[in-house]
């Protein structure tokens, strides 16, 4: 390896053999609870929540770790207006046939439609950016690599974090997502690529018995 700035590893911890099953089994009980609902409530989230989930998100690997990502947490009410406006505007169109049969028939199972009102009931929306160009520097224009990979995983983090945290959440990406650098105020540079929502699960929000439906292990992994 050549010559590089490091500091020791000196924060990892290794755990007994048993100990590591255990972590491993309460882990994957306790993200199998996760679930996208549409039905949230109302009840206010403390915004030191959410900033812990984003500090979590943000520690996530990256291309060159340049950290091509910024997200904008929303929790006016006028601004989680004018995004549901704008996503049900698109997603009337989407779902009139833009989408294409085979699309829509995929959806039905979730049920699924054009109307949004867990953008404005739901505490906060976080919408995820991925950026162009960019570093560790607020005014670097390096090209970033990797960067949907990137943003991606960052993502993941974030929803694990705000599971963990005890919200629900919900993925949305309305076709298309433009809107939201205009809403955010985000330039040229960044541009949309997923809505979050998180809160409380309203008390009647339920679970598509589709959605609950996963592939078989044997289907999804294997081991050489």
């Amino acid at each position: 390896m050549k010559d590089h700035d490091s500091s020791p590893l000196n924060d990892f911890i290794e755990y007994p053999a048993d100990e590591m099953l255990n972590r491993s089994e309460d882990f994957y009980n306790d993200i199998k609870r996760r679930h996208s609902v549409r039905k949230f409530s109302d009840r206010d989230v403390d915004k030191a929540v959410i900033e812990n989930c984003i500090k979590a998100a943000a520690s996530a690997p990256s291309g060159a770790n340049h950290q091509p990502w910024h997200f904008v947490a929303i929790h006016s009410s006028e601004i989680k207006k004018q995004i549901r406006e704008q996503a049900e505007l698109h997603e009337q169109g989407f779902y009139d046939g833009r989408a294409g049969e085979e699309w829509l028939d995929a959806l039905k199972p979730l049920g699924t439609d054009a109307s949004k009102p867990y953008l404005e009931k739901a505490p906060w929306l976080i919408a995820i950016f991925s950026q162009k160009r960019g570093g560790l520097d607020i005014e670097d224009r390096n090209t970033n690599y990797y960067v949907h990979e990137s943003v991606g995983i960052a993502t993941g983090f974030l929803i694990n974090a705000l599971h963990s945290s005890g919200l629900a959440t919900l993925t949305h990406t309305p076709k298309p997502m433009s809107f939201l650098n205009k809403i955010c105020q985000r330039g040229d540079n960044d541009r949309a690529y997923m809505l979050l929502i998180a809160g409380y699960p309203a008390a009647d929000a339920t679970v598509p018995k589709h959605a609950q439906t996963k592939k078989p292990f044997d289907d999804i992994a294997t081991f050489m």
